[in-house]
């Protein structure tokens, strides 16, 4: 497969190096506005440049465009994309608005094309093996979970470029950050139905929100408290999922959420469960997210199977997120 890159910022090098480390993968071309950004894949891997998306569609070699700019931006580039009959690895979130979201989904099914949303967190080893877990229903009931993200965003980071915590482009810490914990909240616990939320500006000198605090009510009955922000100082302080059981308790934590902190199973004896906390413990990160989001993306396209996480999958995160800015802006509980 070959692929392309539109949008050549901080996020465009991880899909880069994703790509080199595929041995049936090749980066052939990137495109970007300012020309000094797209020196390094130039230099690195050999990419043609291109300072115009639609002159870079035009090449019939490329197979697949991942698309790295401003959230923003996305669905103009997506339609680009598609109509060119490209598949399409999106960046998170999938879009801003649940309409940009459906204009992208229906270009890529008028077109024929695949459609992913890079949400890699779920290839962490700790969050497979809890999904298992889950899976084979071994926590039986689910009471209730919390989801922190305390995280540090410096003013520096936001003053990068002019995009950054504006409401138009990229969103505050729910749709920036957190929306990749959201989303393994979804995968873990289903659909929701309920949100109240409360969002605030404390710190940083931005348009959207820096610290979130809310609830959530799934279909199954649980109940999950959500915490983020990026006002912690001086740097990352915890990213965190706690699952309460009837039948057991997990924590995945840590700063980036890649151990077990807690894992007390009733039908798990202490060599099972010591056998999991090794497997995480040997390779904690597992493969990249996004190399596993780009050999999924490509299975996919030569088994013409859905991708391992689709266009849906990011549709349904951004609406949580969307609900929980409108309850913080009506004060209201709101119904999904």
């Amino acid at each position: 497969m070959n692929f392309a890159i539109i949008g050549c910022g901080f996020i465009a090098k991880k899909h880069a190096l994703a790509i080199n480390n595929i041995p049936n993968a090749n980066l052939i071309a990137v495109c970007d506005r300012v020309s000094s950004s797209m020196d390094f894949y130039a230099q690195e891997y050999g990419a043609k440049t291109y300072l115009e998306s639609k002159e870079m569609l035009k090449d019939p070699l490329i197979d697949v465009v991942c698309i790295c700019t401003p959230s923003g931006l996305h669905v103009q580039i997506a339609e680009e994309v598609a109509a060119a009959k490209k598949h399409i690895v999106m960046e998170k979130p999938i879009a801003m608005t649940i309409e940009e979201t459906d204009r992208i989904m229906y270009a890529s099914k008028l077109n024929g094309v695949k459609l992913t949303v890079v949400h890699p967190n779920r290839f962490r080893t700790v969050v497979q093996e809890t999904k298992k877990i889950l899976d084979q229903n071994l926590l039986g009931k689910i009471s209730h979970t919390n989801c922190l993200v305390n995280w540090n965003r410096g003013q520096e980071y936001y003053d990068q470029s002019p995009w950054r915590g504006t409401k138009a482009h990229d969103g505050g810490v729910l749709m920036n950050q957190a929306i990749h914990n959201l989303d393994l909240l979804l995968w873990f616990m289903g659909d929701p139905v309920e949100v109240f939320s409360l969002e605030a500006t404390r710190l940083r000198d931005i348009e959207a929100e820096d610290v979130s605090t809310g609830v959530i009510r799934f279909e199954n009955g649980s109940l999950a408290n959500v915490q983020a922000s990026t006002t912690v100082y001086s740097k990352n302080f915890e990213e965190s999922i706690t699952i309460f059981g009837e039948k057991g308790t997990i924590k995945i934590g840590g700063t980036n959420a890649l151990h077990f902190e807690k894992i007390d199973v009733q039908s798990l004896d202490n060599l099972a469960i010591q056998d999991i906390v090794r497997r995480v413990e040997e390779n904690p990160w597992g493969t990249s997210g996004h190399q596993k989001i780009i050999e999924e993306m490509i299975f996919a396209i030569q088994n013409n199977t859905a991708p391992a996480v689709t266009g849906e999958d990011g549709r349904q995160v951004l609406k949580l997120v969307l609900a929980f800015y409108e309850s913080s802006a009506s004060k209201k509980l709101i119904s999904i």
